[in-house]
C-alpha cells in the first residue's frame, strides 16, 4: 500500500503534459551543419536561437568534445554572429564567417582554440565566404561576388560605388533568368579568391580569365546566393570548383553543370567533366586518391543524385564512374572512413532520412544507420580518423548532433532542445501504407493531436508536402510543424504521393505525364484508407492545406473536389500558363506540362486549375508572399479574384516582406493564426 501511495504521489509532482505552442516552435534553437576537427577531437556547429523580433536573433558557434565527455558548450558570443566554421588542418585554430563592428561587409576571422580573441583575416569590400584551408594550413580559399571586368578589390569597390551614386533606379536584362527566388540577379558573379595567412591582399583566381567572362558563368545557384563549391586538392596547388557556362540559355534548355580545375598561379580553368550531365560538391577522400561529386543524368526532368568517383590525379580524358551503381535513392551528403575504403552516404527512404555504406571503388549499398526513427543530414568526418558525426532529429525531438559508430548505432553530443520539450504533448507519427488503385503502395504518416483519446472521433487534415519532388517525412519542421497543426484536435494525414522522394527514380518521375490529377486521386484515396485503418478519423469533417505544390494541389481540389469543408493554400500555383510567365523558371515547365506553352497541349489547360473555376465552391484561406518569384504573387492574387468572382467564401493574406516562405516570427505567429482560424471557422 505505501509502494502505490508512494508512485501515486510521484506521478502527481510529474509535470502535466500541454500542447505545443507557436512559441516553442519558434524560439527552439536551429541546429546547422557540425564540422569535425582533423584530429578527431572536436565538433562545432552553428546554432541559432531565433528571437520574434530579428535584431534579437543570436548566431553562435557552438563546440563539443568528439567522445562525449563534456557537454556542448558555446565558442562564439559576439552580437554579429558566426558562421561557415572550418578548422585548420592541426585543429588548433577555426576560421569563420562574422560581420563585426567595423566590417563593411562578411569577413574571415581566426579563433585559437587554446584561448584568445579572434582576429580578423581579410578586409575585401564584397564580403568573404566559405573558406576552407590549404591542406599545408597557410592559407585559405574563400569566395566573393565581383562585378565585371574588375580586375582587383579596389576596381570591385569603384564599380559598387558608381552604381550607388546613380541618380536612377533600373534593372536591365539581355538573358534569362532575372531573378531567382526572392532577389533580382545581378551584374556580380561568385569568385574564387586565395588568402595567405602571412598577410597581403587576397588574390581573386578568376579576374581577366576568359572563362568567367562567359555570358553564362555562375556558380550553383541556391536560396542563400551562388556557390562554386571550391575545393583543395590534396597538394594544395589547384582547386576543384562547380561551375555552369550556359545559364544565359536556359530559359530553353537544360542547364548542365561541371567541375574545373584551376592552379592558384593562375590561368584558365580546365574541365574535368563534360557532357549534358550536372555534377557538383566536389571532395577528396582522405587519402587524396579519388575525387567524389554529386551526380545528376543529363535527362530532362528529375535524375537521382548519385555518387560519382574520378581517380586522383585524373588521366587524360577520364571520366567519372558512378559509384552508387543502380542504387534507387538519392543520396545529400557524403562522409568517408578513417581508411577511405567506405563511403557514408545520407539519403529519403520511405519517410526516413538514414545513413547507407558502400565501398569507395563502388558497389552495392548497403544499410548502415540503425536507428528506426527520424532524419539525418550533414554527415561529415575527420580525414583519416574514425570520427563520423551528423544531424540528427525525428518529428518529436528537434535536431541535435550525434556521434555514429562503426556499428551504426549514434550517441547524443548535444541536448538543445529537452528542457524546452520535456512537458509537451506530443506523439510520434504514424506509419501507415494502402495500395492505390493505380497498383502502386502509398505511404503516409498519421500525427496524432494532444491528449488523443482513441474512443474518439477526430476531424482529419490533409496535408500534402510541396516540391512536388520532397517527402513528407518524420522530421521536426518549423514554418508548418505538424503538431502545432494538431493542437485543436485535428489527426494530420501527409501523403507521399506519385512524384515523392525516397521511393525511387521511377515512383518520382511518374508525376511528370500525370502533374496533378494523379497525385490528388492518390491523397483522396489515402484519406478513404486512413478512415477505412483507423476509426478515431472522422469521415464527415475533412479540410486539406498545402504550400508550393501542396497549394497548386488545393486549388486543383478547389474545382476537383467536394470532400472538404475548406480549403487552405498558401504558395500555390493557379494558372499553367501564367506560371510560365512570370516564374523564376521557363524549362522545365514546358518539359513537365508537353512542350511550349504557346502550343497549349499537354497538360497546360487539362491539369490547371484555373481551368475548372466554374466548379469552385470550397471555402478557401489564400496566403502568399510579395517577394516570392517561384510561385509569383500573382497566382495567388488570380484564385483569389476566381473565388470571389464565384462567391465563394475567401480570404486573402499577404505578406509584403515574405519569400516562398513566411520567415519572420511575428509574421508567421500571424499565418498560422490565420491557418487555424480557417480550419476552426469550418471544422
Amino acid at each position: 500500500m505505501r509502494l502505490w501511495i508512494t508512485l501515486l504521489l510521484a506521478a502527481s509532482c510529474l509535470p502535466a503534459k500541454r500542447p505545443i505552442t507557436h512559441e516553442d516552435v519558434w524560439t527552439m534553437k536551429r541546429v546547422g551543419t557540425p564540422i569535425v576537427s582533423p584530429d578527431g577531437r572536436w565538433v562545432v556547429v552553428p546554432v541559432t536561437e531565433p528571437s520574434y523580433d530579428p535584431a534579437k536573433n543570436v548566431s553562435d558557434l557552438w563546440i563539443v568534445p568528439y567522445d562525449g565527455s563534456a557537454p556542448a558548450r558555446r565558442l562564439t558570443q559576439s552580437k554579429a554572429g558566426e558562421g561557415d566554421p572550418v578548422f585548420s588542418p592541426d585543429s588548433r585554430s577555426l576560421a569563420f564567417t562574422a560581420r563585426r563592428e567595423g566590417d563593411e561587409s562578411s569577413q574571415i576571422y581566426l579563433l585559437p582554440l587554446d584561448g584568445g580573441e579572434a582576429r580578423r583575416l581579410t578586409t575585401i569590400s564584397s564580403g568573404a565566404s566559405s573558406p576552407k584551408w590549404r591542406p599545408d594550413g597557410k592559407a585559405l580559399l574563400f569566395q566573393s561576388n565581383v562585378y565585371p571586368g574588375a580586375a582587383n578589390d579596389e576596381a570591385n569597390r569603384k564599380a559598387a560605388d558608381e552604381r550607388k551614386a546613380r541618380k536612377y533606379n533600373v534593372r536591365v536584362y539581355d538573358s534569362f533568368p532575372f531573378r531567382y527566388w526572392d532577389r533580382w540577379l545581378t551584374e556580380q558573379r561568385p569568385h574564387i579568391f586565395v588568402q595567405e595567412l602571412s598577410g597581403g591582399a587576397a588574390r581573386d583566381l578568376l579576374a581577366g580569365t576568359r572563362f568567367a567572362a562567359q555570358p553564362g558563368f555562375g556558380g550553383v545557384l541556391n536560396v542563400g546566393g551562388e556557390d562554386l563549391e571550391p575545393a583543395w586538392t590534396p597538394d594544395g596547388r589547384d582547386i576543384v570548383f562547380t561551375a555552369v557556362v550556359s545559364r544565359d540559355r536556359s530559359v530553353r534548355s537544360r542547364e548542365p553543370s561541371h567541375l574545373y580545375r584551376i592552379s592558384i598561379d593562375g590561368g584558365e580553368p580546365t574541365p574535368l567533366t563534360s557532357g549534358e550531365d550536372r555534377y557538383s560538391g566536389a571532395v577528396f577522400r582522405p587519402d587524396g586518391k579519388a575525387l567524389y561529386a554529386m551526380h545528376e543524368r543529363g535527362v530532362p526532368l528529375y535524375s537521382l543524385t548519385r555518387l560519382a568517383r574520378l581517380d586522383w590525379p585524373p588521366a587524360p580524358g577520364a571520366t567519372p564512374k558512378i559509384v552508387t551503381g543502380n542504387w534507387d535513392r538519392s543520396i545529400s551528403t557524403v562522409a568517408f572512413s578513417a581508411d577511405s575504403r567506405t563511403a557514408y552516404l545520407t539519403a529519403e527512404d520511405r519517410g526516413l532520412g538514414k545513413v547507407f555504406q558502400v565501398n569507395a571503388d563502388g558497389g552495392t549499398v548497403s544499410p548502415f544507420s540503425q536507428a528506426a526513427e527520424g532524419i539525418y543530414g550533414g554527415l561529415v568526418s575527420a580525414p583519416g580518423r574514425a570520427a563520423l558525426a551528423a544531424r540528427w532529429g525525428a518529428m518529436t525531438k528537434p535536431d541535435n548532433i550525434v556521434a555514429l559508430s562503426p556499428d551504426g548505432q549514434h550517441r547524443l553530443l548535444t541536448d538543445f532542445h529537452s528542457a524546452q520539450t520535456a512537458d509537451l504533448d506530443w506523439a510520434p507519427p504514424k506509419h501507415f501504407w494502402f495500395t492505390a488503385k493505380n497498383g502502386k503502395r502509398i505511404h503516409s504518416l498519421v500525427i496524432l493531436p494532444p491528449g488523443f483519446d482513441p474512443s474518439r472521433k477526430y476531424p482529419v487534415v490533409i496535408f500534402p508536402h510541396g516540391g512536388p519532388h520532397n517527402m513528407s517525412g518524420d522530421q521536426f519542421f518549423f514554418r508548418w510543424n505538424y503538431h502545432l497543426l494538431t493542437t485543436p484536435g485535428y489527426v494530420l494525414l501527409m501523403t507521399n504521393y506519385t512524384g515523392s522522394t525516397g521511393f525511387g527514380e521511377k515512383f518520382a518521375l511518374d508525376i511528370h505525364s500525370d502533374i496533378l490529377r494523379g497525385p490528388a486521386g492518390e491523397i483522396e484515396e489515402a484519406i478513404d484508407a486512413a478512415v477505412k485503418e483507423f476509426p478515431f478519423l472522422d469521415a464527415t469533417r475533412q479540410a486539406a492545406a498545402g504550400a508550393s505544390y501542396g497549394g497548386y494541389l488545393m486549388n486543383w481540389f478547389e474545382g476537383n473536389t467536394k470532400r472538404f469543408r475548406c480549403l487552405v493554400n498558401h504558395a500555390g500555383l493557379t494558372d499553367n500558363a501564367t506560371m510560365w510567365g512570370s516564374t523564376d523558371g521557363a524549362y522545365y515547365w514546358e518539359l513537365r506540362n508537353g512542350g511550349p506553352v504557346w502550343e497549349g497541349g499537354g497538360a497546360w489547360k487539362d491539369q490547371s486549375p484555373a481551368t475548372y473555376a466554374a466548379k469552385f465552391s470550397t471555402p478557401m484561406l489564400v496566403t502568399h508572399g510579395e517577394r516570392d518569384y517561384r510561385v509569383p504573387v500573382s497566382q495567388g492574387y488570380e484564385i483569389f479574384k476566381l473565388l470571389q468572382r464565384r462567391e465563394v467564401p475567401s480570404r486573402l493574406v499577404i505578406f509584403p516582406d515574405e519569400n516562398h516562405w513566411v520567415l519572420n516570427g511575428e509574421n508567421a505567429r500571424v499565418h498560422m493564426k490565420e491557418v487555424l482560424d480557417w480550419l476552426k471557422k469550418y471544422l
